[in-house]
């Protein structure tokens, strides 16, 4: 009898992950790897933000922390929540965790019943499915399509909506596909969600501040405030901030909630890295001038891959519109066959095939739930991407 739980063998591992122990294993080899897999900024943490947390360090601040975030850092949330997003909190409305992860594993442990569904547009997140199955809940997929933007009409999840339906999941701008809702997008999903008082919204914003060619980020909140009291807004530094080893996320929603995210926190991870916490502080209340000069560089970034993946016959992509992503698709390429005789049947396949022949790691499409495509990220250096892409365009062209 194996030890291991049944829904933990129904769960795979983050293919972000798997592809970088393979890109790992290459590159102890011998192996040139470019890596376009993980959304990690190559862009260092200003040094207004670690010189904070060397002060804290300095004052001794290395006690445990209180569980549930300092009183510092959930006021300062509150005040980034109001002057960003035009949103009314209070501390005793807010968690502070170990990134967003823990976030959503805190709200959906402490929320889903076996068998509780939860929605998400495809393409998703892919840890979005998992945290659901790792707290006995059912993701449903709400297909978009490429021509739409990768945002679901209002009919769509009209349809997806069941009596066990718990959660509807928004990311905005989205991972992977770099989808951004306007006003009328939200307007007409919130359409939806007042007739059905019994799920949920969860505003997975950590992409908020990358966005382009002069497009505004909004919540739900901002066109349907009535929705507010089923309403979990979740946020992180990893991004836009340029802090993801610093693993800092957090949430603001309704005092009951956030209590029971508190009890699943208390127990299992405890309280942010103290330090880091005071960083935080100095992230959310003080210089921004960074971000649109990092916004910049990364619209150079994504035009660059954009036009470099619409010059190779068989691929296509949609400029997007925030976060730091290009979702590839790359049908063409499905019953190729290598040199060596093996057929290319799925985008796993062939962005196998991309890291052993090019010397490229990037993400396929299956984990997000829409296939065949694969995702880069432009979240490096615009040489780096450039070469990424000859040696991309040259291994296609080696396929039968």
């Amino acid at each position: 009898m194996s030890i291991i739980a049944e829904h933990v063998t129904k769960i795979k591992a983050s293919e972000v992950s798997l592809v970088s122990a393979k890109a790992l294993e290459l590159e102890r080899q011998g192996k040139s790897i470019i890596r376009l897999s993980a959304g990690e900024p190559d862009f260092p943490t200003p040094d207004h933000i670690k010189m904070a947390c060397i002060k804290a360090l300095c004052d001794n601040m290395t006690k445990y922390p209180p569980v549930i975030g300092i009183p510092e850092l959930r006021e300062a949330i509150c005040l980034k929540l109001k002057r960003d997003n035009a949103l009314d909190y209070t501390p005793s409305q807010t968690i502070v965790s170990s990134g967003c992860k823990q976030v959503l594993y805190n709200a959906m442990t402490a929320s889903l019943n076996p068998g509780d569904e939860v929605m998400m547009a495809a393409p998703y997140w892919m840890s979005y499915a998992g945290i659901v199955q790792l707290s006995r809940g059912i993701p449903v997929f709400i297909p978009t399509r490429q021509e739409d933007g990768f945002k679901p009409s209002a009919s769509a999840l009209e349809k997806a909506i069941t009596s066990r339906t718990k959660w509807l999941f928004l990311n905005s701008p989205g991972n992977p596909s770099g989808a951004v809702y306007n006003a009328e997008d939200l307007k007409a999903l919130a359409d939806v969600l007042r007739r059905h008082p019994q799920v949920w919204i969860l505003s997975d914003d950590i992409y908020e501040f990358l966005v382009y060619d002069g497009i505004k980020f909004l919540s739900l909140l901002n066109v349907a405030p009535d929705l507010k009291d089923r309403f979990l807004v979740v946020n992180g530094l990893s991004k836009a901030y340029c802090m993801p080893g610093w693993r800092l996320g957090y949430a603001a929603g309704p005092e009951d909630l956030i209590k029971a995210m508190f009890k699943i926190q208390s127990q299992s991870t405890s309280g942010a890295t103290h330090f880091c916490q005071w960083a935080a502080v100095t992230a959310l209340t003080g210089d921004h001038s960074f971000i649109p000069i990092h916004n910049a560089e990364y619209t150079d970034r994504r035009d660059l891959v954009v036009s470099m993946v619409n010059q190779i016959n068989g691929l296509s992509c949609r400029p997007p519109q925030g976060a730091f992503y290009c979702y590839i698709a790359c049908g063409t390429y499905m019953g190729k066959k290598t040199s060596g005789g093996a057929i290319i049947s799925t985008d796993e396949e062939l962005v196998s095939y991309l890291l052993t022949e090019a010397g490229v790691a990037a993400i396929p499409g299956t984990p997000f739930g829409m296939s065949p495509y694969f995702r880069v990220s432009f979240a490096t250096a615009g040489s780096k991407i450039k070469k990424a892409f000859e040696c991309i365009q040259k291994a296609l062209g080696r396929l039968q």
